[in-house]
């Protein structure tokens, strides 16, 4: 195996265990292989701010909401971007407007919310850790689509929740729009980006910018917005929990996220002992 010299990591369902906390064994081995020269690059739907503050603390680079920014974390310095055209998201945004569902964007590293959608969190975001999250990270305004077309600006992501697992199927198979690419990282939500905003292209220019190759680089994720980004790494690991379709992908099956996996993952390639 060629020397390792980035670690991608989702963070919901693979370093996070299912409490959205990081233990203290993936956080130990994680600073172990920081302290061998390793960059620890989260690679997340989240925006930075989103990322707790103990995984910031380790990672220079960062890969955020989806792949549509890679940025350099100390000076803000965008290395990759993609963003969905404000119109299309407003256009997407109606459409959505049609079923039984509530959305946000992600708009300037931030999440955005109608007021009146973020009033039904609990009830489409039953699980209590994403809830919690999309109360705090979510800012309210009266009306997304006509804040957007106020604002003018284009938006990194659009998301939605669903209570209707056979419609989030259908949607996850049947949403199209130009120059878009639809994935999900939850079992009921779904989420729109730009088709060049993927963790995997995203972390191809991270490498590039800092003069690695793909041998040079671990990938870790659950979900299948994580599948490109695991393939297209050198060593691309599946957590035990992930979907079969990630495991197909990867390279090593580790533990789940609730037994350490990352850590587990890291000592079986010499990463961290």
């Amino acid at each position: 195996m060629q020397e390792i010299r980035i670690i991608a990591l989702d963070l919901d369902g693979t370093l996070l265990n299912s409490h959205k906390k990081l233990t203290e064994e993936n956080c130990r081995c994680l600073e172990m292989a920081k302290g061998r020269g390793v960059q620890i690059v989260p690679a997340t739907g989240r925006f930075w701010l989103g990322i707790p503050e103990e995984i910031r603390q380790l990672a220079e680079y960062a890969i955020t909401i989806n792949g549509a920014r890679a940025h350099h974390a100390p000076t803000g310095r965008e290395l990759y971007e993609a963003c969905i055209p404000w119109a299309q998201a407003v256009e997407i945004m109606a459409y959505l407007d049609t079923l039984p569902v509530i959305y946000d964007c992600y708009m300037n590293n931030t999440g955005w919310m109608s007021a009146g959608m973020k009033e039904h969190i609990d009830t489409y975001a039953p699980d209590a850790h994403i809830g919690r999250m999309l109360h705090e990270l979510r800012r309210p305004v009266p009306e997304l689509k006509a804040f957007l077309t106020e604002q003018k600006q284009d938006v990194q992501k659009v998301q939605f929740f669903t209570l209707d697992p056979q419609l989030r199927l259908r949607l996850l198979q049947e949403l199209r729009w130009p120059e878009t690419a639809v994935s999900s990282a939850l079992v009921n939500n779904v989420e729109i980006n730009h088709a060049k905003a993927t963790k995997g292209a995203a972390l191809e220019a991270l490498a590039h910018a800092l003069g690695c190759g793909r041998e040079n680089v671990m990938a870790f994720g659950d979900g299948l917005n994580d599948i490109d980004m695991l393939r297209w790494a050198g060593v691309g690991v599946a957590m035990g929990n992930a979907f079969d379709g990630v495991k197909d992908a990867a390279d090593y099956v580790t533990e789940d996220c609730d037994h350490d996996g990352v850590a587990a993952a890291l000592k079986r390639f010499g990463l961290a002992e």
